[in-house]
């Protein structure tokens, strides 16, 4: 069974490394600079400590689940090391970077795309990963996550190709409860917000705006998504695609900072930070 190296178990990568190491994959993960909240989802997922990143080199597989702003470094502080196996980046991030990535390890380590679409993976059928780059690395890795409850998907391709589908969806997916906060900002500064509930509820009752109270989760999420977005908006310029939409959300998002992870915010607080300028 490979071993498989885990950068960093946060909500999602927590929950990827315990599909792993619940199909009997030993899955290393290092505490360094990491809270008492990171350790417990570790410990939870089933995961070994290592004191270092030096630690993980001798691992057949590393796999890297942080922060988009994260993931050059993450690899960079791999690549260091002199890893030689299978090196999968599975972040938010623009097939640009993706490539960069790749880069970094100079042909020492094999290294692959990914894009993880869905939330963690907890139960069957919910969350996908899609595998690119080279075609031996990705089967192997396809392998790792059979019958697990995360999918994986392989793309025929190189190192980036995933990357780009899990912006696009996220284009999409994550701009709609942007779209659906701003709205539901607008029709409160004007008394309106209860009649807008109705009508949406009525009209569009499978979207965010239909159904409001996701707005209150992506408020949590929206430290990670103000990266994704400012991610998406590079792809789309290197795509010949205007940016401005994406910067747009990217600083909406930014507003929400302050409710990293806070399980007690309220739609009306998230909304009221929309019209508050930011301190």
């Amino acid at each position: 069974m490979p071993s498989v190296g885990l950068l960093h178990p946060g909500a999602m990568g927590a929950a990827v490394g315990a599909v792993l190491a619940r199909a009997g994959t030993p899955v290393s993960w290092v505490p360094a600079g990491r809270g008492p909240a990171t350790r417990h989802r570790a410990e939870e997922a089933g995961l070994t400590e290592v004191p270092d990143v030096a630690a993980l080199a001798g691992c057949d597989v590393v796999l890297s689940v942080c922060p988009p702003s994260a993931a050059l470094d993450v690899a960079r502080a791999v690549a260091a090391t002199g890893f030689g196996g299978v090196y999968l980046d599975a972040n938010a991030i623009s097939p640009r970077h993706a490539e960069e990535v790749e880069a970094l390890f100079g042909g020492t380590a094999t290294v692959t795309d990914g894009g993880i679409v869905g939330p963690p993976p907890r139960s069957p059928g919910t969350t996908r990963l899609y595998l690119s780059g080279p075609d031996a690395a990705v089967t192997r890795l396809a392998s790792l996550f059979e019958d697990t409850h995360l999918r994986p998907v392989v793309l025929a391709g190189p190192v980036g190709r995933a990357s780009a589908l899990k912006l696009a969806f996220a284009a999409y997916n994550k701009l709609t409860f942007a779209l659906a906060a701003q709205s539901y900002a607008l029709a409160e500064q004007h008394g309106v917000g209860g009649e807008l509930r109705e009508l949406a509820a009525d009209v569009l009752p499978a979207t965010p705006l239909g159904a409001p109270g996701g707005i209150a989760s992506a408020g949590r999420r929206a430290w990670r998504w103000e990266g994704e977005m400012a991610e998406i908006a590079e792809a789309c310029a290197a795509a010949g695609l205007s940016p401005a939409l994406l910067d747009a959300v990217r600083e909406l998002f930014g507003r929400w900072r302050e409710h990293r992870d806070d399980d007690g915010v309220t739609l009306p607080q998230l909304l009221q930070a929309l019209v508050t300028p930011p301190g």
